[in-house]
């Protein structure tokens, strides 16, 4: 079977093109889904879940969805890096389960996460600087009433600089090409769901063991209403250890999650009572 040659210009392009159509369809299928069920299909028994009460800007989705098509374009062109780099043999991506073990396969799942939230951190600390702020991050942060379109809208410059990160890994790391996949398919998921401006998530889950470290809509809401706090990615124990999550959360998280119940006015009409 003949080898194919990642290096050559026509099969670069190709790939990356391929890569560009799994990036942004993956965006889109599962911004749309989250959107058609929590925004129109279900709207009325999640509305008092919605965290920022602001109206979003008219065509607000499309410029999101515009940012996003360019940040897919830079994490193609990053991925298509990486499959040249691993048929070159500097990677330590591994196509054998039998490699490593099924707990390294696990382990490795969760050391790249820790290591993607501890980068993503400091970069988004760094991000808000004054100083850089305006060139970075402010295209993200524009959103100040999210949306699942808000998940990849990102300035070319800050797309790049998160694009480099899970590549970067791959070169210390062994990787199962399909724990890279489950990798990427949580951080598209989580982005959605943070960004969706609806807590999905249950009464008391900000108490529970996993709960208290996990993010969820509430949480990244408050950072961008608020700017100054609640700079994770997917947990919440840099932002505890540092000092850096807002005091409003889980006043916020309590009410948006407390238990409403349906009663029925002198008109026979259906309306909410807390």
């Amino acid at each position: 079977m003949e080898t194919i040659d990642f290096t050559q210009p026509v099969i670069f392009a190709q790939t990356a093109f391929y890569l560009f159509l799994g990036i942004f369809g993956r965006y889109v299928l599962i911004a749309a889904l989250f959107h058609y069920l929590f925004k129109v299909k279900y709207q009325s028994f999640f509305q008092n879940r919605e965290v920022n009460q602001r109206p979003r800007r008219p065509a607000q989705h499309w410029r999101e969805i515009g940012f996003s098509f360019v940040t897919a374009i830079i994490f193609a062109l990053a991925g298509t890096g990486m499959v040249v780099a691993w048929q070159l043999g500097y990677t330590r991506i591994y196509l054998n389960f039998s490699d490593y073990s099924a707990l390294w396969f696990l382990g490795s799942i969760l050391l790249v996460l820790f290591l993607h939230e501890t980068y993503y951190y400091w970069l988004h600390r760094w991000m808000h600087h004054p100083r850089v702020y305006k060139w970075v991050h402010k295209a993200h942060h524009d959103s100040i009433t999210t949306s699942a379109w808000t998940s990849f809208s990102f300035h070319p410059m800050e797309s790049i600089l998160q694009a480099v990160v899970l590549p970067a890994l791959m070169f210390v790391i062994p990787l199962h090409y399909i724990a890279i996949g489950i990798i990427l398919l949580i951080m598209t998921t989580t982005s959605v769901i943070n960004h969706l401006n609806t807590e999905l998530y249950p009464r008391d889950f900000h108490r529970h063991w996993f709960g208290k470290w996990w993010i969820g809509a509430t949480h990244h809401s408050l950072h961008h209403s608020q700017f100054k706090y609640n700079y994770g990615l997917y947990f919440t124990f840099w932002d505890k250890w540092i000092g850096t999550e807002s005091p409003d959360f889980k006043k916020l998280f309590e009410k948006k999650t407390k238990k409403v119940e349906s009663t029925k006015n002198v008109e026979g009409k259906v309306q909410s009572v807390e």
